[in-house]
């Protein structure tokens, strides 16, 4: 099982910050080297005194978590669909948390997830949600789908989620013909698709009307507010991000939660 790599705002700069102090240390300047550790601590300890005040997760969540660690994702065997993953892609314990508090707060009872992965995020929700709640989950990838299906089928909540496998916009579409609209949707999935998706949903009428979306990832390690050459991502997330901020039809809120966490609802409901 490898480490996971800082992809996060704070852990991307506590690992800089720690290399610096590192550096530091066999210094001359006593006094910047002090300052470069406690700069180290204050970045390093956040994510984890954030997880150890959160309420924790459910033992079919940390069985999820534990077997997507365990997983060689660059080794694995797919069927065809050429997408890099990597264990670091899991929403994990504290934004599942938000997740779940999202749907009791919106008092959701449908529940859409564009972008699964291995399901730590839709098995969350699928887990505050009354017994006739459904998440419906849109996963691109099969081999991902039946690995997130296999961890559902261990949970007494894994049969409120209803995974539909294939390209999310195709299903959404198929959604939307259906005519019954979502009370919760998040979006984590391929960054140059955020947009379209969004208007998918809005325009498809898909969102009830006090519904909520969350969109993950909407900080990209910093690249939407850092000088330089951005990622493709990075540059996708940038232009997402302003294409909402200018967006009548929404307000918006960016939660710095990770690697940023946006709130989406039609202005005026």
């Amino acid at each position: 099982m490898t480490a996971a790599r800082p992809v996060t705002p704070s852990t991307i700069l506590a690992h800089e910050l720690a290399e610096l102090s590192a550096l530091a240390d066999g210094g001359a300047d006593p006094e910047l080297a002090a300052r470069l550790r406690a700069a180290t601590a204050l970045a390093a300890g956040l994510e984890p005194y954030l997880g150890r005040c959160t309420t924790p997760e459910s033992p079919a969540l940390a069985a999820l978590a534990r077997r997507t660690r365990e997983r060689d994702w660059a080794g694995r065997a797919g069927d065809g669909v050429v997408v890099a993953l990597e264990q670091e892609m899991l929403s994990g314990h504290v934004e599942g948390q938000v997740l779940r508090f999202l749907v009791h707060a919106t008092r959701a009872r449908r529940v859409l997830e564009v972008g699964m992965f291995t399901g730590y995020s839709a098995l969350a929700m699928a887990e505050a949600l009354p017994e006739d709640g459904e998440v419906v989950a849109c996963e691109i990838d099969p081999d991902v789908a039946r690995f997130a299906q296999e961890c559902f089928a261990a949970s007494p909540a894994g049969g409120r989620i209803a995974v539909r496998v294939g390209p999310a916009l195709d299903t959404l579409r198929d959604l939307a013909g259906a005519g019954a609209p979502f009370d919760l949707v998040f979006v984590d999935a391929d960054k140059a698709g955020y947009r379209a998706y969004l208007d998918a949903i809005l325009d498809g009428g898909l969102l009830a009307p006090h519904g909520l979306v969350a969109v993950d990832n909407t900080l990209m390690q910093g690249e939407p507010y850092l000088p330089g050459e951005r990622s493709g991502n990075g540059a996708a997330i940038a232009a997402f991000n302003e294409a909402v901020a200018a967006d009548p039809r929404v307000e918006q809120v960016l939660v710095p939660l990770r690697d940023g966490l946006t709130l989406i609802r039609r202005a005026g409901s």
